[in-house]
C-alpha cells in the first residue's frame, strides 16, 4: 500500500534534465549520496545541516543514459540512482566522516534496492565518492557501522562519482513545497543504540 501510495502522489514527466559539473580543483568538499526517495532524503539532509551545507539538489548518478528523465529512471532502464547532491559550506564545522555518520542513520542501508515500500535500482543504497580521500573514508564507514546492524548486512554500495544530472525543477525541495507529499517512512534520524538495540547489534566507537 505504501508503494501504490508513493507511485499515484509523484508527478511523472519528460522534461529535460542538464548536467550540473564538478570543479574538483576548486578545492570544495562535493557530496552526493543515495538513500531511497530523494525529496526525504533531501528533506533529512536540510533539517540536519540547515546552512552548514550549501547548494543541495536531488537529482540522478550512476547511470548510463546522459539527460534522463524521471520516468525514465523510475523505469529502471538507466541503472542510475536518485541521489541529493551538495557542498559543505564549512569543512571545519561538518566533516565528511559526519555526514556519513548521519547518512546510515537517516535510512535504512540493509535493503537492496528498496526503502521502505519503493523498490528498483534507483533506490539503492549507494555513496558516490569525488575523490580517493572520499573512497576511503566510505569504505572506512562500511566497516564501522556494521556491527549496529548485527546479521544484517549493510549493502550500501561505493561507487565513483561520474555526473550528476540535476533533477526537474518540480523535485527541488518538494516536501517544503508540498507538505504533505509522500515521504518514505524509513527517512528519519536514529540514535546507533537505537540501532543496535533493534537489530541485536553494537553501536559503533566514536570517529
Amino acid at each position: 500500500m505504501e508503494k501504490l501510495l508513493g507511485f499515484l502522489q509523484r508527478p511523472f514527466s519528460s522534461g529535460a534534465t542538464k548536467e550540473i559539473p564538478v570543479d574538483i580543483a576548486s578545492g570544495k568538499t562535493y557530496v552526493t549520496l543515495g538513500a531511497g526517495c530523494f525529496w526525504g532524503v533531501e528533506k533529512s539532509f536540510r533539517k540536519k545541516y540547515g546552512s552548514a551545507i550549501q547548494n543541495i539538489r536531488v537529482g540522478y548518478s550512476g547511470g548510463s543514459k546522459d539527460a534522463p528523465s524521471y520516468s525514465q529512471v523510475c523505469n529502471g532502464d538507466t541503472f542510475h540512482a536518485e541521489v541529493v547532491h551538495f557542498e559543505v559550506a564549512d569543512a571545519a564545522q561538518v566533516s565528511y566522516d559526519g555526514i556519513l555518520d548521519f547518512f546510515f542513520r537517516m535510512h535504512d542501508p540493509t535493503t537492496v534496492n528498496r526503502q521502505g515500500g519503493d523498490t528498483g535500482t534507483q533506490y539503492r543504497s549507494v555513496i558516490f565518492y569525488h575523490s580517493d580521500d572520499q573512497k576511503d573514508a566510505a569504505e572506512r564507514a562500511l566497516a564501522r557501522v556494521q556491527p549496529a546492524f548485527g546479521g544484517r548486512k549493510v549493502v550500501t554500495t561505493v561507487e565513483p562519482f561520474r555526473k550528476f544530472w540535476d533533477a526537474e525543477e518540480y523535485h527541488q525541495d518538494y516536501l517544503a513545497k508540498n507538505p504533505h507529499g509522500y515521504e518514505c517512512a524509513t527517512h528519519f534520524e536514529r540514535t546507533w543504540e537505537k540501532i543496535a538495540s533493534l537489530h541485536g547489534g553494537t553501536p559503533p566507537s566514536n570517529m
